[in-house]
Protein backbone atom coordinates (compact mmCIF):
# COMPACT_ATOMS: atom_id res chain seq x y z
CA UNK A 1 0.00 0.00 0.00
CA UNK A 2 1.45 3.28 -0.72
CA UNK A 3 0.69 5.95 1.88
CA UNK A 4 1.48 10.03 1.69
CA UNK A 5 5.45 9.77 3.18
CA UNK A 6 5.87 7.31 -0.08
CA UNK A 7 4.36 9.91 -2.42
CA UNK A 8 6.32 12.99 -1.23
CA UNK A 9 9.55 11.20 -1.24
CA UNK A 10 8.80 9.89 -5.13
CA UNK A 11 7.66 13.39 -5.74
CA UNK A 12 10.92 14.53 -4.24
CA UNK A 13 12.81 12.70 -6.24
CA UNK A 14 11.16 13.62 -9.56
CA UNK A 15 11.93 17.10 -9.08
CA UNK A 16 15.20 17.17 -7.94
CA UNK A 17 16.19 14.49 -11.36
CA UNK A 18 14.24 17.05 -13.59
CA UNK A 19 16.02 19.88 -12.10
CA UNK A 20 19.54 18.14 -12.85
CA UNK A 21 18.17 17.03 -16.58
CA UNK A 22 18.08 21.16 -17.04
CA UNK A 23 20.78 22.07 -15.07
CA UNK A 24 18.97 23.30 -11.95
CA UNK A 25 19.61 23.34 -8.26
CA UNK A 26 20.55 19.72 -8.29
CA UNK A 27 23.41 20.38 -11.05
CA UNK A 28 26.01 21.63 -8.99
CA UNK A 29 23.44 24.69 -8.08
CA UNK A 30 23.82 25.68 -11.42
CA UNK A 31 20.47 27.84 -13.09
CA UNK A 32 17.74 26.27 -15.05
CA UNK A 33 19.11 26.74 -18.82
CA UNK A 34 15.79 28.27 -19.40
CA UNK A 35 16.46 30.71 -16.69
CA UNK A 36 19.99 31.56 -18.09
CA UNK A 37 20.89 34.98 -19.86
CA UNK A 38 20.60 35.39 -23.47
CA UNK A 39 23.67 35.04 -25.40
CA UNK A 40 24.30 36.31 -29.03
CA UNK A 41 27.54 36.18 -30.26
CA UNK A 42 28.83 36.56 -33.63
CA UNK A 43 31.31 34.43 -35.84
CA UNK A 44 33.21 35.74 -38.57
CA UNK A 45 34.60 32.19 -40.87
CA UNK A 46 36.99 32.44 -43.51
CA UNK A 47 35.54 30.30 -45.77
CA UNK A 48 32.49 30.91 -48.05
CA UNK A 49 28.87 29.97 -47.55
CA UNK A 50 28.91 28.10 -50.57
CA UNK A 51 31.35 25.39 -49.27
CA UNK A 52 28.55 24.11 -47.01
CA UNK A 53 30.78 21.27 -45.28
CA UNK A 54 34.34 23.37 -44.95
CA UNK A 55 31.88 26.45 -43.83
CA UNK A 56 29.07 24.29 -42.81
CA UNK A 57 31.57 23.49 -39.66
CA UNK A 58 30.51 26.28 -37.88
CA UNK A 59 26.97 25.97 -38.87
CA UNK A 60 26.86 22.78 -37.28
CA UNK A 61 28.28 23.95 -34.13
CA UNK A 62 25.63 27.10 -34.47
CA UNK A 63 22.38 25.26 -34.72
CA UNK A 64 23.40 22.53 -31.82
CA UNK A 65 24.45 25.42 -29.37
CA UNK A 66 20.48 26.82 -29.96
CA UNK A 67 19.08 23.02 -29.71
CA UNK A 68 20.75 22.74 -26.91
CA UNK A 69 20.12 26.07 -25.10
CA UNK A 70 16.28 26.04 -25.65
CA UNK A 71 17.80 28.89 -27.93
CA UNK A 72 18.99 31.36 -25.36
CA UNK A 73 22.81 30.94 -26.75
CA UNK A 74 22.61 32.07 -30.41
CA UNK A 75 25.84 32.31 -32.61
CA UNK A 76 25.40 34.17 -35.91
CA UNK A 77 27.81 32.87 -38.08
CA UNK A 78 29.13 34.84 -41.16
CA UNK A 79 31.19 33.69 -44.73
CA UNK A 80 34.41 34.86 -45.08
CA UNK A 81 34.20 39.02 -45.83
CA UNK A 82 30.92 39.77 -44.86
CA UNK A 83 31.99 40.99 -41.61
CA UNK A 84 35.82 40.90 -41.78
CA UNK A 85 38.45 40.21 -44.91
CA UNK A 86 38.80 36.20 -44.87
CA UNK A 87 42.33 36.16 -43.98
CA UNK A 88 42.00 38.96 -40.94
CA UNK A 89 39.41 36.34 -39.13
CA UNK A 90 42.40 36.29 -35.86
CA UNK A 91 42.43 40.39 -35.38
CA UNK A 92 39.31 40.71 -34.87
CA UNK A 93 38.95 37.90 -32.67
CA UNK A 94 41.44 39.03 -30.76
CA UNK A 95 40.63 42.51 -30.54
CA UNK A 96 37.28 41.90 -29.33
CA UNK A 97 35.20 43.17 -32.08
CA UNK A 98 33.62 39.47 -32.84
CA UNK A 99 33.23 36.73 -29.84
CA UNK A 100 34.43 33.87 -32.30
CA UNK A 101 36.18 33.12 -35.45
CA UNK A 102 36.14 30.39 -37.91
CA UNK A 103 39.82 29.57 -39.52
CA UNK A 104 43.25 27.33 -40.76
CA UNK A 105 45.40 28.72 -38.25
CA UNK A 106 48.30 28.14 -40.88
CA UNK A 107 46.91 31.74 -42.39
CA UNK A 108 48.16 33.39 -39.47
CA UNK A 109 52.27 32.25 -38.96
CA UNK A 110 53.48 35.71 -39.88
CA UNK A 111 52.17 36.44 -36.30
CA UNK A 112 53.82 33.30 -35.07
CA UNK A 113 55.47 30.39 -36.94
CA UNK A 114 54.22 27.69 -34.46
CA UNK A 115 50.45 28.22 -34.75
CA UNK A 116 50.96 26.14 -38.29
CA UNK A 117 50.89 23.38 -35.76
CA UNK A 118 47.47 24.20 -34.69
CA UNK A 119 46.55 23.22 -38.70
CA UNK A 120 49.21 21.30 -40.30
CA UNK A 121 52.42 21.44 -41.52
CA UNK A 122 53.91 19.47 -44.85
CA UNK A 123 54.98 16.03 -44.44
CA UNK A 124 53.26 15.72 -41.28
CA UNK A 125 50.11 14.17 -39.60
CA UNK A 126 47.20 12.18 -40.71
CA UNK A 127 43.56 13.63 -39.86
CA UNK A 128 43.05 11.03 -37.57
CA UNK A 129 47.04 11.31 -35.77
CA UNK A 130 46.42 15.43 -35.92
CA UNK A 131 43.79 14.07 -33.76
CA UNK A 132 45.22 12.08 -31.46
CA UNK A 133 47.97 14.48 -30.72
CA UNK A 134 46.10 17.60 -30.30
CA UNK A 135 43.66 15.15 -27.73
CA UNK A 136 47.02 14.08 -26.10
CA UNK A 137 49.13 17.48 -25.50
CA UNK A 138 49.20 19.41 -28.75
CA UNK A 139 45.86 21.89 -27.74
CA UNK A 140 47.15 22.34 -24.41
CA UNK A 141 50.58 23.38 -25.83
CA UNK A 142 48.55 25.44 -28.69
CA UNK A 143 46.61 27.31 -26.26
CA UNK A 144 49.71 28.38 -25.12
CA UNK A 145 50.57 30.21 -28.18
CA UNK A 146 46.84 31.51 -28.64
CA UNK A 147 46.74 33.10 -25.08
CA UNK A 148 49.18 35.86 -26.58
CA UNK A 149 46.50 36.78 -28.70
CA UNK A 150 43.49 36.60 -25.91
CA UNK A 151 42.19 33.77 -27.78
CA UNK A 152 41.16 30.14 -26.42
CA UNK A 153 41.17 27.73 -29.51
CA UNK A 154 39.19 24.74 -30.45
CA UNK A 155 39.47 22.03 -33.14
CA UNK A 156 36.57 22.94 -35.91
CA UNK A 157 36.99 19.88 -38.50
CA UNK A 158 39.56 18.19 -40.60
CA UNK A 159 39.40 17.52 -44.47
CA UNK A 160 41.84 14.71 -44.65
CA UNK A 161 44.65 14.18 -47.12
CA UNK A 162 43.93 17.60 -49.74
CA UNK A 163 44.71 16.87 -53.35
CA UNK A 164 47.70 18.76 -54.56
CA UNK A 165 46.03 21.03 -56.39
CA UNK A 166 44.92 22.70 -59.78
CA UNK A 167 47.49 22.90 -62.82
CA UNK A 168 46.87 25.06 -66.19
CA UNK A 169 50.42 23.21 -67.47
CA UNK A 170 51.89 20.14 -66.96
CA UNK A 171 54.81 19.88 -64.00
CA UNK A 172 56.94 16.55 -65.10
CA UNK A 173 59.68 17.66 -62.53
CA UNK A 174 61.06 19.96 -59.86
CA UNK A 175 62.53 22.21 -63.04
CA UNK A 176 59.20 22.75 -64.29
CA UNK A 177 58.17 24.56 -60.64
CA UNK A 178 60.09 27.30 -61.77
CA UNK A 179 58.85 30.75 -61.69
CA UNK A 180 55.47 29.03 -61.38
CA UNK A 181 52.86 31.28 -59.92
CA UNK A 182 50.61 29.79 -57.49
CA UNK A 183 48.39 30.23 -54.89
CA UNK A 184 49.16 28.20 -51.93
CA UNK A 185 49.03 29.60 -48.14
CA UNK A 186 51.03 28.72 -44.55
CA UNK A 187 54.03 26.56 -44.12
CA UNK A 188 53.49 24.73 -47.97
CA UNK A 189 53.60 27.98 -49.37
CA UNK A 190 56.90 28.49 -47.88
CA UNK A 191 58.47 25.30 -48.95
CA UNK A 192 57.23 26.18 -52.36
CA UNK A 193 58.43 29.39 -52.22
CA UNK A 194 61.94 27.63 -51.72
CA UNK A 195 61.58 25.19 -54.92
CA UNK A 196 61.33 28.17 -56.85
CA UNK A 197 57.77 28.98 -57.17
CA UNK A 198 55.90 32.57 -56.88
CA UNK A 199 53.78 32.12 -53.94
CA UNK A 200 50.22 33.94 -53.49
CA UNK A 201 47.91 33.86 -50.90
CA UNK A 202 44.25 34.34 -51.53
CA UNK A 203 41.22 34.04 -49.62
CA UNK A 204 38.64 31.21 -51.68
CA UNK A 205 36.54 33.47 -52.97
CA UNK A 206 39.07 35.28 -55.07
CA UNK A 207 41.11 32.21 -56.75
CA UNK A 208 38.76 31.53 -59.44
CA UNK A 209 38.91 34.65 -61.13
CA UNK A 210 42.93 34.87 -60.46
CA UNK A 211 43.54 31.32 -62.28
CA UNK A 212 40.84 32.37 -65.00
CA UNK A 213 42.70 35.45 -65.99
CA UNK A 214 46.33 33.99 -65.54
CA UNK A 215 47.11 35.88 -62.58
CA UNK A 216 47.96 32.79 -60.99
CA UNK A 217 49.23 29.72 -62.42
CA UNK A 218 48.01 26.86 -60.24
CA UNK A 219 46.14 26.75 -57.23
CA UNK A 220 45.53 24.03 -54.20
CA UNK A 221 42.13 24.10 -52.03
CA UNK A 222 41.20 21.10 -50.34
CA UNK A 223 39.90 18.22 -52.55
CA UNK A 224 37.24 17.03 -55.22
CA UNK A 225 33.96 17.96 -53.71
CA UNK A 226 35.31 21.57 -52.30
CA UNK A 227 37.06 22.12 -55.94
CA UNK A 228 34.04 21.51 -58.24
CA UNK A 229 31.69 23.67 -56.23
CA UNK A 230 34.41 26.47 -56.92
CA UNK A 231 34.81 25.38 -60.57
CA UNK A 232 38.68 25.43 -60.92
CA UNK A 233 38.24 22.52 -63.80
CA UNK A 234 36.44 24.83 -66.10
CA UNK A 235 40.18 26.65 -66.09
CA UNK A 236 42.35 24.34 -65.28
CA UNK A 237 42.32 20.75 -66.36
CA UNK A 238 45.31 19.27 -64.56
CA UNK A 239 44.48 18.07 -60.95
CA UNK A 240 48.09 16.90 -58.91
CA UNK A 241 48.21 15.02 -55.80
CA UNK A 242 48.98 14.37 -53.14
CA UNK A 243 48.67 17.38 -51.30
CA UNK A 244 51.85 16.77 -49.09
CA UNK A 245 51.77 20.23 -47.26
CA UNK A 246 48.29 19.33 -45.89
CA UNK A 247 48.07 15.61 -45.14
CA UNK A 248 45.50 16.26 -42.39
CA UNK A 249 44.50 20.05 -41.75
CA UNK A 250 42.55 20.97 -38.90
CA UNK A 251 40.35 23.61 -38.69
CA UNK A 252 39.74 25.98 -35.71
CA UNK A 253 37.20 27.65 -33.73
CA UNK A 254 38.54 30.89 -32.30
CA UNK A 255 36.86 32.17 -28.99
CA UNK A 256 37.51 35.76 -27.59
CA UNK A 257 38.86 34.63 -24.01
CA UNK A 258 36.90 37.00 -22.26
CA UNK A 259 33.56 35.97 -23.93
CA UNK A 260 34.75 32.45 -22.84
CA UNK A 261 34.87 34.05 -19.05
CA UNK A 262 31.87 35.39 -19.32
CA UNK A 263 29.66 32.21 -20.08
CA UNK A 264 28.45 29.97 -17.54
CA UNK A 265 29.60 26.83 -16.80
CA UNK A 266 26.64 24.79 -18.56
CA UNK A 267 27.43 27.07 -21.65
CA UNK A 268 30.76 26.26 -21.51
CA UNK A 269 29.80 22.47 -21.54
CA UNK A 270 27.59 22.80 -24.21
CA UNK A 271 29.72 24.81 -26.43
CA UNK A 272 32.74 22.40 -26.16
CA UNK A 273 30.07 19.02 -26.77
CA UNK A 274 29.02 21.07 -30.29
CA UNK A 275 32.30 21.78 -30.90
CA UNK A 276 32.96 18.28 -30.89
CA UNK A 277 30.32 17.22 -33.06
CA UNK A 278 31.40 19.77 -35.65
CA UNK A 279 34.62 18.34 -36.17
CA UNK A 280 33.89 15.44 -35.99
CA UNK A 281 31.07 15.31 -38.92
CA UNK A 282 33.63 17.37 -41.32
CA UNK A 283 35.27 14.51 -42.32
CA UNK A 284 33.36 12.42 -42.25
CA UNK A 285 31.16 14.10 -44.87
CA UNK A 286 34.55 14.66 -46.93
CA UNK A 287 35.05 11.08 -46.91
CA UNK A 288 31.80 10.41 -48.51
CA UNK A 289 31.45 13.38 -50.93
CA UNK A 290 35.10 13.30 -52.27
CA UNK A 291 34.97 10.28 -54.33
CA UNK A 292 31.45 11.17 -56.07
CA UNK A 293 32.62 14.76 -56.72
CA UNK A 294 36.30 13.16 -58.03
CA UNK A 295 33.90 10.97 -60.42
CA UNK A 296 32.20 13.89 -62.17
CA UNK A 297 35.39 15.69 -62.04
CA UNK A 298 36.86 13.07 -64.56
CA UNK A 299 33.70 12.63 -66.30
CA UNK A 300 34.48 16.81 -67.60
CA UNK A 301 38.05 15.42 -68.57
CA UNK A 302 39.67 16.51 -65.89
CA UNK A 303 43.16 14.27 -65.36
CA UNK A 304 44.64 13.37 -62.36
CA UNK A 305 48.48 13.10 -61.88
CA UNK A 306 50.85 12.25 -59.16
CA UNK A 307 53.29 14.90 -58.35
CA UNK A 308 57.27 13.28 -59.98
CA UNK A 309 59.10 11.41 -57.43
CA UNK A 310 61.81 14.71 -57.40
CA UNK A 311 59.25 17.27 -56.18
CA UNK A 312 57.98 14.96 -53.28
CA UNK A 313 61.72 14.41 -52.04
CA UNK A 314 62.60 18.23 -52.49
CA UNK A 315 59.58 19.11 -50.83
CA UNK A 316 60.22 17.07 -48.11
CA UNK A 317 63.93 17.63 -47.46
CA UNK A 318 62.69 21.58 -47.50
CA UNK A 319 60.12 20.98 -44.52
CA UNK A 320 62.15 19.18 -42.47
CA UNK A 321 64.79 22.29 -42.92
CA UNK A 322 62.51 24.69 -42.16
CA UNK A 323 61.55 22.95 -39.61
CA UNK A 324 64.15 22.21 -37.46
CA UNK A 325 65.53 26.23 -38.17
CA UNK A 326 62.08 27.48 -37.02
CA UNK A 327 62.50 25.43 -33.58
CA UNK A 328 66.49 26.91 -33.06
CA UNK A 329 65.79 30.09 -33.33
CA UNK A 330 62.34 30.18 -30.98
CA UNK A 331 62.24 28.14 -27.82
CA UNK A 332 58.27 28.14 -27.75
CA UNK A 333 58.47 27.23 -31.40
CA UNK A 334 61.25 24.17 -30.33
CA UNK A 335 58.32 23.09 -27.21
CA UNK A 336 55.46 22.41 -29.70
CA UNK A 337 57.70 21.22 -32.35
CA UNK A 338 59.25 18.75 -29.63
CA UNK A 339 55.91 17.21 -28.46
CA UNK A 340 54.91 16.81 -32.31
CA UNK A 341 57.83 15.71 -33.65
CA UNK A 342 57.73 12.84 -30.92
CA UNK A 343 54.54 11.94 -31.74
CA UNK A 344 54.79 11.89 -35.26
CA UNK A 345 57.48 9.36 -35.09
CA UNK A 346 56.06 7.57 -32.97
CA UNK A 347 52.35 7.67 -34.41
CA UNK A 348 54.36 7.12 -38.37
CA UNK A 349 56.16 3.89 -36.80
CA UNK A 350 52.80 2.48 -36.01
CA UNK A 351 50.88 3.29 -39.04
CA UNK A 352 53.54 2.08 -41.35
CA UNK A 353 53.28 -1.06 -39.38
CA UNK A 354 49.56 -1.57 -38.85
CA UNK A 355 47.97 0.38 -41.96
CA UNK A 356 50.39 0.98 -45.08
CA UNK A 357 50.73 -2.81 -46.39
CA UNK A 358 47.43 -3.00 -45.73
CA UNK A 359 46.46 0.07 -47.44
CA UNK A 360 48.63 -0.95 -50.32
CA UNK A 361 47.66 -4.10 -51.00
CA UNK A 362 43.41 -3.36 -49.96
CA UNK A 363 43.24 -0.24 -51.82
CA UNK A 364 44.20 -0.96 -55.40
CA UNK A 365 41.32 -0.88 -58.12
CA UNK A 366 40.85 -3.88 -60.32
Amino acid sequence: MINRRTVLKNSFIGAATAAAACGGPANQGGPALHTQKKVRWRLASSFPRSLDTLYGSAEVLAKRVSEMTNGNFEIHVHPGGELVPPLEVLEAVQQGSLQMGHTASYYYIGKNPALAFDCCVPFGLTARQQAAWLKQEGQELTRGLFADFNILNFPAGNTGTQMGGWFKNEVNSLNELQGLKMRIPGMGGKVMAEMGVAVQTLAGGEIYTALERGAIDATEWVGPYDDEQLGFYKVAKLYYYPGWWEPGPSLSFYVNQNAWSSLSAEYKAIFQAAAREAELGMLARYDIQNPEALGRLLNQGVEIRPFADDILQKARNVSQQLLEENAAKDPSYAKVYSSWKKAKQSMFQWFNTAEALYAKAAFQQD
